[in-house]
């Protein structure tokens, strides 16, 4: 067990998972409220057939969660553009296999498996998790429809065929009482226009006050920070695991520099978190750009370039993760002032964010990409040595570097084992 676990941070576990929801909500690039939208309405849906207090966190978190198995944007836009697809099973299995293998999530593992099975597949299984999976796909489906209807600015005139349109699968694709109850909530406009941007943000900032901090181990933390960079890896075939590396190399680098400096076993593992968290705003960037065999145009690496700025917004909903927050936002600023998003200067860049760079740029040279093969461990330590005498890498990092250089390349790249 790594020894960092051991410590806890003053935080709310509920939402921690809330705030990096967010992450997968990117995906839609220009709808980012997809999942807060399903969870939203699954929530009244089963409210109006008795469901009530933790049966109802459980709805909403699966809601948010459900499509935790796409990190694609082609396969998202192909999921929101056609109604019924043979394909979307694929996503439910893997967002199914990842939150089952983290115990705090596991009971949302089966539901999301069936978030897009046919209730006239289940009929002769049919309990409360085939019913749970059921409401999910129904509540996606709505917003399939919805979403298509507000970029419009014409959801309510769209009303009378969504409900038709669901209406007609009753009994088909949908269970006939989750329906029936849809058909009755949905008759007041409220339930419409509460699916828009500010009355989403605004019940989820409802559920973030009411959220009281408790003391949450690193242990669990971990698992989480690790569930969620599995899915921004999946991203691409190029950054398979590698914020897994990125961790694992700035865990390694904080453990080594505490000696000297001012670091402890918390800051280590507040870092090994960061490490795992650096690149949530990347499932904004579309597949394209981050596949693209060659040089990236201006327009492109401007939106590559938004993604600290994206995984900075969303860490920093978390309270007592500040830290952490800026640490992992921070990683692609140099110390000229020439890095992004925020173009920090010189001691403006605190130490473990510096290290977290230098753990990236390891990483990322060790590592195949769509323009070159993963470089020798020897490359890369030149690299890194041209990085430092250009002054964009501490000297104290690079001599940890070249010390150690056969294992941290070895947990640079966490596959090669």
């Amino acid at each position: 067990m790594n020894p960092f676990l051991a410590v806890s941070l003053f935080v709310n576990f509920r939402s921690v998972v809330h705030a990096l929801s967010d992450s997968l909500d990117l995906v839609g690039i220009n709808d980012v409220h997809h999942g807060k939208r399903v969870g939203i309405m699954a929530v009244e849906i089963v409210r109006l057939l008795g469901w009530r207090g933790d049966d109802l966190d459980l709805v909403l978190d699966a809601g948010l969660l459900h499509d935790i198995g796409v990190s694609s944007s082609d396969l998202h836009h192909q999921l929101v553009e056609e109604f019924d697809w043979e394909g979307s099973q694929g996503h439910a299995e893997f967002g199914a296999y990842l939150l089952s293998q983290f115990p705090p999530l596991a009971q949302l593992a089966a539901p999301i498996r069936l978030h897009h099975t046919h209730w006239s597949e289940m009929k002769g299984r049919y309990g409360r998790t085939e019913l749970f999976g059921n409401l999910l796909f129904l509540s996606d489906r709505i917003d399939v429809l919805a979403a298509v209807a507000m970029l419009k600015n014409e959801l309510l005139e769209q009303v009378p065929a969504i409900r038709e349109k669901i209406a007609s699968q009753a009994g088909e694709m949908f269970d006939p009482d989750l329906v029936k109850a849809f058909l009755e909530v949905s008759r007041k406009d409220a339930f419409w226009l509460m699916l828009e941007a500010d009355p989403v943000r605004d019940y989820m900032e409802k559920i973030s006050r009411n959220a009281r901090p408790a003391e949450t181990s690193l242990e669990t933390l971990h698992g989480v920070a690790s569930l969620f960079s599995h899915v921004v890896d999946a991203k691409s075939r190029f950054t398979v695991e590698h914020s897994e590396g990125v961790a694992r190399v700035a865990r390694y680098l904080c453990t080594a520099l505490k000696q000297g400096l001012d670091l402890g076993d918390e800051d280590c593992a507040k870092l090994e978190l960061a490490g795992y968290l650096h690149d949530l705003g990347k499932l904004r960037v579309p597949d394209a750009i981050l596949d693209k065999p060659g040089p990236l145009d201006e327009r492109e690496r401007r939106q590559i370039a938004s993604h600290a700025y994206e995984t900075y917004r969303i860490l920093t909903r978390i309270q007592g993760f500040e830290e952490i927050a800026r640490w992992a936002a921070f990683h692609h600023e140099i110390p000229n002032g020439e890095g992004y998003p925020f173009r920090l200067q010189g001691e403006e860049i605190p130490l473990p964010a510096r290290v977290l760079r230098a753990s990236d740029i390891f990483q990322a040279l060790s590592q195949d990409r769509p323009y070159r093969a993963a470089l020798p461990a020897k490359v890369v330590l030149e690299h890194m040595k041209q990085l430092t005498e250009s002054g964009q890498l501490d000297r104290i990092i690079y001599d940890i570097i070249a010390a150690n250089l056969q294992e941290i390349y070895r947990l640079a790249r966490p596959g090669s084992e």
